[in-house]
């Protein structure tokens, strides 16, 4: 369930516990299945903003008054569209591996689902996902360090499973930020750059920005995922730190 959902009624079922109506062929077959998957088509190609109950039941040749049959709101369309890219994830197999690896392994996927689904990230980071992929997948993420010793306190375990995803989810939020602004600006980031340089040329010769100057300097920029990597290496080396020697 995402923050800006309502609360459900008293007396209305959850989506993930809501059958199915009857099938009826005409005038064409329809399921949540065929919904969810004309939805994520269309936010690939055009956006999140780009999917409505009425643009995904004219791709499916369906009104929207048939959709409500299987789905109640948006939002529980914006639901069963997360809970489908856990799936995905889920299909990679098990999670192997000590800790650190398994954790490593569930940020990676993370990573590789939001570079496939890029409106994936911007529905991520309020309260926890309630389908049954998405439970999967906390599932795993807690099951991978309950059995380290260390972390025999359950709270432990949330508060390192929940640092390892702020940390994933804030720095696939920067890729998007990136990502945006090159389609807003119509440069990438290098251009951006370039265009930018002679500013920031005469900003660091008033002597005011001698850190900045060392940056452009002998900074290397490694890659966004070289990037990723290091930054989830410095979470992991900062949980184990934590636990008994």
């Amino acid at each position: 369930m995402t923050a800006r959902q309502k609360p459900p009624a008293a007396d209305a079922a959850l989506i993930w516990e809501r059958p199915e109506p009857a099938n009826r062929p005409a005038p064409g077959p329809l399921s949540r299945e065929r919904i969810v998957r004309a939805a994520i088509a269309l936010a690939d190609k055009d956006g999140l903003a780009s999917v409505s109950l009425r643009k995904v039941g004219a791709e499916l040749n369906a009104g929207p008054m048939r959709l409500y049959g299987y789905l109640s709101t948006k939002e529980e369309l914006l639901e069963l569209m997360v809970d489908a890219v856990y799936g995905e994830m889920a299909s990679a197999g098990p999670i192997r591996g000590d800790w650190r690896e398994a954790l490593r392994s569930i940020a990676q996927r993370t990573r590789q689902a939001a570079k496939k689904h890029k409106w994936f990230i911007d529905l991520l980071g309020g309260r926890h996902h309630l389908g049954p992929n998405a439970l999967a997948h906390l599932e795993a993420s807690l099951a991978a360090l309950s059995e380290t010793p260390g972390f025999e306190n359950i709270d432990d375990v949330l508060q390192a499973v929940g640092t390892v995803n702020a940390y994933v989810i804030g720095a696939l939020l920067s890729e998007a930020s990136e990502l945006r602004a090159e389609l807003e600006s119509g440069m990438n980031e290098t251009e951006w750059q370039n265009a930018t340089w002679p500013y920031i040329q005469r900003m660091i010769a008033t002597g005011r920005f001698p850190t900045l100057a060392r940056v452009v300097r002998d900074a290397t920029h490694p890659s966004s995922e070289v990037r990723f990597d290091r930054g989830l290496d410095c979470v992991l080396d900062g949980i184990a730190a934590r636990l008994p020697r």
